[in-house]
């Protein structure tokens, strides 16, 4: 485990001081972040700060002990928490979390306002489409927040397509949403036109030291696919927006969360390759780490 195991039976708040002494130690980062949510988890609550006082102070039983044990053995290896616990929050939604589905980032909860934001504004019958879904984290939380859309979610890592249907049985009429392999986007001519195109780009530059040194412990655990934008990080960029160019409506917008070196690569590119569409704006993000790209049919 890394620890042993106390002879003893100990208290909650003992475990999650014995476990974010050992993290810090050994360089484990958000050391009693991680043993606090974990400790939590055990005890059947979100954080720490809700579970009651005098629970924290019972002594905990064997088997919950043991149950601490082994999943802080496991933050210890590196593990995102969110794996180690096996769920995360997004928004207003509890989603549940597997290796190697791509981790759904703070920033990204950003997009999905920005993108709610211009959604409010339309009338009419509106479709998303989201290009890499992971676990589902942007269509089910924009399917949640405006439930008259119809979505259809790609990714080509079929752990996330399982996890992504498993997510959307917990939360939306399954009618609604249509979950696809990247394989299947070849056969998106036959889809009726989409008004809205959505794409969370998470990927991983060779030269994007910020995020390689966030991510440093995600990456070994998340499917390297889903932060491979090939050498100029824009392989998947260009083939998300050939296809909206394809089947988007007119009007019909297309979101980019992207590295912050990349937009006026993609201005470039779009008006160099792409007649149809139209380059409109960068929004920055809060920590000014990614940046939001929209673009509208011309």
């Amino acid at each position: 485990f890394g620890l042993a195991l106390p002879v003893q039976r100990i208290t909650a708040l003992q475990a999650a001081h014995s476990w974010s002494q050992l993290f810090q130690e050994k360089g484990v980062s958000e050391p009693d972040l991680s043993s606090r949510y974990i400790t939590a988890h055990v005890l059947g609550a979100k954080t720490f700060e809700s579970v009651k006082a005098e629970t924290l102070s019972e002594p905990l039983c064997p088997e919950k002990t043991l149950q601490i044990w082994k999943l802080c053995a496991k933050r210890l290896k590196r593990m995102p928490v969110q794996y180690v616990i096996e769920e995360w929050d997004f928004r207003d939604l509890t989603l549940k979390m597997r290796p190697p589905v791509f981790i759904p980032r703070p920033e990204t909860e950003e997009l999905v306002d920005i993108v709610l934001s211009d959604l409010q504004k339309e009338s009419g019958s509106l479709s998303i489409l989201e290009v890499g879904c992971g676990s589902g984290a942007i269509s089910l939380s924009l399917l949640k927040s405006f439930p008259q859309l119809r979505a259809v979610a790609l990714d080509q890592s079929e752990d996330a397509v399982h996890l992504t249907k498993e997510n959307a049985l917990r939360y939306i009429k399954i009618y609604i949403f249509k979950i696809l392999y990247l394989s299947n986007m070849v056969y998106l001519g036959s889809v009726s036109m989409l008004n809205l195109n959505v794409h969370s780009a998470h990927m991983c530059v060779s030269c994007f030291q910020a995020v390689i040194h966030v991510l440093c412990e995600c990456i070994s655990f998340e499917d390297p696919a889903a932060l491979d934008g090939g050498a100029d990080g824009l392989t998947v960029i260009k083939q998300v927006l050939i296809l909206a160019s394809q089947i988007l409506l007119n009007h019909g917008r297309v979101y980019l969360e992207v590295d912050p070196r990349q937009p006026p690569l993609i201005q470039q590119w779009v008006e160099s390759h792409l007649q149809a569409l139209c380059y409109v704006e960068t929004k920055q993000d809060f920590n000014n780490r990614f940046v939001l790209s929209q673009m509208l049919m011309s």
